[in-house]
């Protein structure tokens, strides 16, 4: 029998670092529009929070060649958790784990990497934000003052890393970190995503099928609103200011969670969540599966077309902004070519998803793309 590590060593997900070409665009997209708090300054990096936030960073924007997730770190619910968490990995060799000091706001730090290739810290000290007199606010659990700036995001959400083998990330983090596997979708006897968590949010992990055959990426990062007029206000504040909007606001069937995808400048994509989803109270819960014949409402309950071209396809680091990719699995290119015949039927055929390639779409845009 496969042992599995007892729940509620992980209390939540605490911090991501995204890797951006563009870090001066990629930071004002996150002041600017998504209202959050810049907290400090060190090197080629740039710590954020949102206003809930409750450490001294949730995310942390470093310049880089290319778009993508530097580093996810996961607080445990105590220092003896964290050297229980540590231990389990260290006896995975495939883990790789060192410990190390050198993240702003926190201290002891176990970094090791997913089955997949992903950076993952585990954490326990961390320093809780204190908000200097004009950023504190009357309402005493909120960490400071909401911003009076764009549409603010609460606080960092969840996390969705792209796998070459979903069951393998899966299983680590059921295994090694007491994450509970909320939701999955399989085609066949085939596992294409798995919604993880360690607490009653219905996810704060996930990851879905790398598609394109890679390895190690980056999905998204999600930021919490809360509430689904945010999503619609954001939708409209993007639409003027010119950010790509991929797709959205809808809600997913998986999880209930309300979504907006749109693309910062430095080319990762990112979640707005409207409300919370499904909350996950009960602690005999068994994990709900998603099948092929579902995934309609699996991916979109109000009718929100997900672009195949993009959603299924594109995560970070890639070799291609999200404008070359776009063009390049828009006329079928190679890669496309070798994405297609990875997708399941069902996906592509599914009345949630957009600009799937049928033969006559695929002779239609070769035609076009020969004249």
């Amino acid at each position: 029998m496969t042992e599995v590590s007892p729940p509620h060593e992980i209390a939540h997900l605490a911090r991501v670092e995204l890797f951006s070409p563009k870090p001066a665009e990629t930071v004002e997209f996150f002041t600017k529009f998504l209202g959050m708090y810049i907290s400090h300054q060190e090197g080629q990096s740039v710590y954020l929070r949102g206003y809930e936030d409750p450490y001294q960073w949730s995310l942390k924007v470093t310049e880089a060649a290319q778009a993508g997730m530097g580093h996810a770190a996961l607080r445990a619910s105590s220092a003896e958790a964290l050297e229980r968490r540590a231990k389990s990995l260290s006896a995975d060799t495939s883990a790789e784990g060192r410990w190390h000091e050198d993240e702003f706001g926190y201290g002891k730090n176990y970094r090791y990497l997913s089955p997949d290739g992903h950076v993952l810290d585990l954490v326990w000290e961390a320093e809780h934000y204190q908000a200097p007199a004009e950023l504190q606010s009357k309402i005493l659990t909120r960490a400071s003052k909401k911003p009076l700036q764009g549409i603010p995001v609460k606080r960092i959400d969840h996390l969705n890393l792209m796998s070459s083998d979903v069951t393998a990330v899966k299983e680590s983090f059921q295994r090694h970190l007491g994450f509970r596997t909320t939701e999955r979708v399989v085609d066949g006897d085939v596992e294409i995503g798995a919604w993880m968590s360690s607490n009653i949010l219905g996810h704060e992990v996930a990851t879905m099928k790398d598609m394109t055959g890679g390895h190690g990426k980056l999905h998204h990062v999600a930021f919490f609103y809360g509430n689904a007029q945010h999503n619609i206000d954001a939708a409209e504040m993007f639409r003027d200011y010119d950010i790509p909007i991929e797709a959205g606001p809808d809600t997913h069937g998986i999880t209930q969670g309300q979504f907006l995808y749109v693309f910062e400048p430095g080319g990762n994509r990112i979640e707005l969540f409207g409300e919370p989803g499904y909350l996950h109270l009960q602690p005999d819960l068994e994990t709900k599966t998603w099948l092929m014949s579902d995934i309609d409402t699996g991916l979109a309950i109000g009718g929100a077309k997900l672009p195949w071209e993009t959603y299924f396809t594109y995560g970070t680091p890639n070799p291609l902004s999200v404008e070359e990719h776009q063009k390049e699995f828009s006329t079928f290119g190679p890669a496309a070519q070798a994405a297609e015949e990875a997708i399941p039927d069902p996906i592509e055929e599914s009345s949630a998803v957009a600009n799937a390639p049928t033969d006559e779409r695929i002779e239609s845009v070769l035609e076009s793309v020969d004249n």
